[in-house]
């Protein structure tokens, strides 16, 4: 099905006043190391309760008129009531961050929220607290001018996303239970992105309308050990290692969903001249277009297959000792057309080889599409081209993970735009070292988020 490109509808919109103590809130609460793990005995319970604490006093108009709710041990639910009875909107971000890898060569502390050439520096400031504080100084500055949104609006923040934990499950069945039906979710991912595309010069708004499934596999060899001095041929590491060796060589093969033709529709006017017609005619030329976007990097090609990667690798726990089990974990982002089943049989026959045990650990389908011929969607579009003209409004294919999957449950339209100019080098930060915010960038994120709310239809 083709959808052709939405029209922008200019709207009335009276900017809230955004003073430069609102950045000073966003760094005070990036130097929280709200640090999630997978084993619950090493998270920083304190650093949770600091955080919620110093939110609350630097939003006290949210907390007084939202009815701020728990859930679970540290996630936060806001209702704010809005004045018709339209089915509400919920805005979420996440509250915790990955750990810091301190042999990182990070150019500033990362939780330091240092500001340096007009930008603050530190672990969050792009996943997620930028999103998180600048939903709550949109809120703040709308209520201390008296605004009530048209519909009501639901706030959600989790303190386990980093982790796949169960607060936003434990969130859609509390909704669930209150009979909430959203008309709209919209969570982290995409971007004003800049150099997106080789060749495409101005930013893509990119708004995630599905993302990949994230499942993980362990691979696992097992044999005798023994000691170093007498190995034999074919033990655990070595079998892994070839297993290893065999999926980089069998990468799966490429697809172009809806969302990605879309995508290359809207941005063909902006494209090269010659990959133009390339572009417009995506859906005819598709062995061209895959070909085209396998061979322009790494970002490019994980839009049209399903990626995998060797992430943990584990042995002998001496040097001088054969292992007697090997493992390896492989972390797969399953696109769009994918299943959980089929990407793990494509594993089987990649390493071919059936001493190896495979073990699911974590499973998690693709989403389901979200539609963009559709006022939410347009809505978004809208609010993007008033707040960054020089954008192009485009759905795409998330590639990671957002608490927003779970959401998928309770309501149709699932949406992940940040909204937030990020370079290449900006984006390959996330989870990553140097992760750092423009300064004017977060306040314009901040507009964006305010400029979406009054425009709510009642």
């Amino acid at each position: 099905m083709r959808f052709e490109a939405l029209s922008h509808v200019p709207r009335v919109y009276v900017a809230p006043v955004v003073d430069s103590g609102v950045v000073e809130k966003l760094r005070a609460l990036v130097r929280i190391p709200t640090v999630s793990h997978a084993d619950e005995a090493a998270i920083d319970t304190a650093a949770f309760e600091e955080f919620r604490t110093a939110l609350a006093e630097a939003f006290p108009l949210l907390h007084d008129h939202l009815d701020p709710h728990p859930v679970l041990d540290h996630s936060l639910l806001f209702h704010w009531a809005g004045t018709g009875d339209g089915d509400p909107l919920v805005l979420m971000a996440h509250i915790d961050v990955v750990p810091v890898d301190e042999s990182a060569p990070w150019q500033h502390p990362p939780f330091g929220a240092e500001v340096h050439d007009g930008a603050i520096w530190g672990r969050g400031t792009l996943d997620d607290k930028g999103s998180l504080v600048g939903i709550c100084a949109a809120v703040e500055g709308l209520l201390e001018q008296g605004f009530a949104p048209a519909r009501d609006v639901w706030l959600f923040f989790g303190a386990r996303e980093e982790v796949s934990g169960p607060d936003a499950p434990a969130a859609v069945e509390e909704l669930r239970a209150s009979g909430v039906t959203p008309w709209f979710v919209l969570d982290e991912g995409g971007a004003i992105a800049h150099q997106a595309f080789p060749g495409v010069e101005p930013p893509l708004g990119v708004v995630g309308v599905t993302e990949k499934g994230t499942t993980t596999i362990v691979l696992r060899a097992e044999g005798r050990g023994g000691h170093s001095s007498t190995p034999a041929p074919g033990g655990p590491t070595a079998r892994i290692a070839r297993a290893v060796v065999r999926l980089e060589k069998r990468p799966f093969a490429a697809s172009l969903p809806e969302p990605t033709l879309e995508l290359f529709r809207r941005i063909a006017p902006h494209a090269p001249l010659a990959l133009r017609p390339l572009f417009a005619n995506a859906h005819r030329l598709q062995p061209l277009v895959k070909r085209a976007l396998l061979g322009a990097g790494a970002e490019p090609a994980a839009l049209v297959r399903t990626t995998m990667c060797v992430t943990t690798l584990s042995g002998s726990p001496a040097h001088n000792v054969i292992a007697s089990s090997a493992t390896a974990a492989v972390n797969l982002r399953i696109l769009v057309g994918d299943t959980v089943a089929s990407a793990t049989e494509h594993v089987r026959k990649a390493i071919a080889d059936d001493s190896i045990r495979l073990e699911v650990v974590e499973a998690n389908e693709p989403s389901p599409v979200s539609p963009i011929d559709d006022p939410a969607f347009e809505l978004i579009s809208t609010t993007i081209g008033e707040e960054f003209p020089d954008a192009v409004p485009t759905p795409y294919v998330m590639m990671a993970a957002t608490d927003s999957r779970y959401f998928t449950a309770i309501c149709p339209r699932v949406y992940r735009f940040t909204p937030f100019r990020m370079t290449k080098a900006q984006r390959e930060s996330v989870h990553g070292y140097d992760e750092h915010i423009g300064v004017d960038d977060w306040l314009a994120g901040v507009r964006w988020y305010s400029r979406l709310i009054e425009g709510l239809p009642a």
